[in-house]
């Protein structure tokens, strides 16, 4: 082969390696470049992907939160509807029910006109009869008056007054006993009524002197000390003794005033030793005041002690002996409630005694009935109510409690010694001179008395006896007969009960009597 062919020929071959090595190169570029496109196309898509995800994540978000506004509007609605529902559901069953009532007025209306007419007829029937029987009566007092016509003025007025009290006894009696039937049931509330008025009366009388106590000074310079420097003396004493001071123009003397007794007597024991000390300050104050306290303590128990050991009724609780102790510091009506105790121990005791029952179970109760005064201002409720808690508390016998709690009449005694105990009370309140009242509210209540009873016509002299209790009156038995004097006694009770006001009663006595004398010469 010569050697231009062989050239041609090795030509001819490398073309056509160059050109199947660029076809391959060709292919590997154009290879590349779509793989980097086709990534490109993923990452497209994946991103369009996920932006579409949010899209619709973002579209299912405001899509449920428009649904739930619409439920929400929709239950608004709902309630609103059902509201206005109920709302329509009352006033239909409030007009159904005024329906109702208006039927069941109208049948009762209907019920109460049936039983007028009958009523009415029954009437016209009854006029009917009384004007037949007034045309008799007229008639037949036509025929008396021509009788009548025969007889002098004494005589016929006699005969008139025969007629009236034959015809008027009946219903006089029929007149007194509804009336007497009535006050029967009003009783408990004019008592009640009575009880309240004299209790205000006699509180507005006595307050003040039982709620005060008066401690005298030296001179009156020591007012200034007792106050002391703005006031702070006089404020250390009211608030350690929660008693109020008054300082007034009154020479020579310092007013205590106070519901509780103990207080008062503490704050009169330290202005007393702070007096005769002379050092006054809010310190010393402080000082005396709490020594003061534990003196006034044992004076208590001390007291206590000495009304045991004097009723002689052996051993008793400690805290029932101080308050036997508070007792001294207690009055009613005047009357000290500690002697009184000790006095109904005693007198419970003898009537005990007398008739074979337990004497010193009787003076035991009669010692303790009114044991419940010694804190009825500290603990809600009576001195009975309290004074029986107070045994139960400590253990006393069941006479002791049966005594306490139907000693004023609250409860029906149980025991023979209760209905002592009751009794041996109402002697030591009622002796003469036990209990005190004012003086001058006293002579004012007998005065009322027998102004009151000399007022009513007939009557010739009236006293007040027996301390207000009773009045007796003496008329003129020449114009008051024996039927008057029953009258002048109800008319003179009730001018007391609507003029008066007391406790208890007042018994009024009407004495007609005609005494005749003569004179032997």
């Amino acid at each position: 082969m010569s050697d231009p062919m062989i050239l041609v020929l090795s030509g001819l071959l490398f073309i056509t390696i160059g050109t199947v090595g660029g076809f391959i190169l060709r292919i590997i570029v154009v290879d590349r470049g779509f793989n980097k496109a086709r990534q490109k196309a993923n990452l497209l898509i994946e991103e369009a992907t996920k932006l579409a995800d949010k899209n619709k994540k973002q579209v299912l978000l405001e899509t449920k939160q428009e649904i739930h506004n619409l439920k929400l509007e929709f239950e608004k609605q709902l309630k609103e509807r059902k509201a206005e529902v109920a709302v329509l559901e009352n006033k239909l069953l409030q007009r159904e029910q005024t329906m109702d009532r208006r039927s069941s007025n109208l049948d009762k209306r209907e019920s109460n006109l049936d039983v007028k007419e009958e009523t009415i007829e029954r009437r016209k029937q009854s006029l009917e009869d009384k004007n037949t029987r007034l045309d008799a009566l007229i008639e037949e007092q036509n025929d008396k008056l021509f009788e009548i016509a025969r007889f002098t003025v004494e005589q016929a007025r006699d005969l008139i007054f025969k007629r009236v009290e034959d015809e008027m006894a009946n219903e006089i009696a029929i007149y007194i006993k509804e009336e007497e039937e009535k006050a029967k049931l009003h009783v408990d509330k004019t008592a009640k009524h009575l009880l309240s008025g004299a209790i205000q009366k006699y509180a507005q009388d006595v307050t003040s002197e039982r709620t005060v106590s008066v401690v005298a000074l030296p001179n009156d310079e020591m007012k200034g000390r007792i106050i002391g420097r703005e006031g702070r003396n006089i404020r250390t004493i009211e608030a350690l003794t929660g008693v109020d001071l008054i300082i007034d123009d009154t020479p020579e003397a310092v007013v205590l005033s106070g519901f509780d007794p103990i207080r008062r007597e503490i704050a009169k024991r330290t202005i007393e030793s702070l007096v005769s000390d002379g050092r006054i300050h809010p310190g010393r104050i402080e000082e005396v005041v709490e020594k003061t306290r534990e003196e006034v303590d044992r004076f208590i128990r001390d007291k206590g002690e000495e009304a045991v050991f004097e009723v002689g009724i052996g051993r008793i609780h400690p805290d029932l002996v101080k308050l036997l102790g508070r007792l001294h510091f207690r009055t009613s009506y005047g009357q000290n409630v500690l002697r009184h105790s000790i006095e109904c121990a005693f007198l419970a005791g003898k009537l005990a005694a007398e008739i074979g029952e337990n004497e010193l179970m009787a003076r035991r109760a009669g010692l303790l009935h009114d044991i419940g005064k010694a804190v009825d201002h500290e603990i809600e409720g009576s001195h009975v109510e309290i004074g029986v808690n107070l045994a139960q508390r400590y253990k006393e016998p069941l006479e002791v409690m049966d005594a306490i709690q139907s000693h004023h009449g609250e409860k029906d005694p149980q025991t023979i010694i209760a209905v002592l105990v009751s009794a041996a009370d109402t002697l030591s309140a009622a002796r003469p001179g036990a209990r005190s009242e004012s003086l001058d509210s006293y002579i004012k209540r007998l005065e009322q008395l027998e102004t009151i009873s000399n007022s009513i016509e007939g009557v010739d002299q009236a006293y007040a006896i027996q301390a207000g209790r009773e009045i007796r009156v003496i008329v003129e038995p020449s114009k008051i007969d024996d039927a008057m004097a029953f009258k002048i006694a109800r008319d003179i009770k009730d001018a007391i009960e609507d003029q008066l006001s007391y406790p208890g009663t007042i018994k009024v006595t009407v004495i007609r009597e005609t005494r005749v004398q003569e004179i032997a010469k």
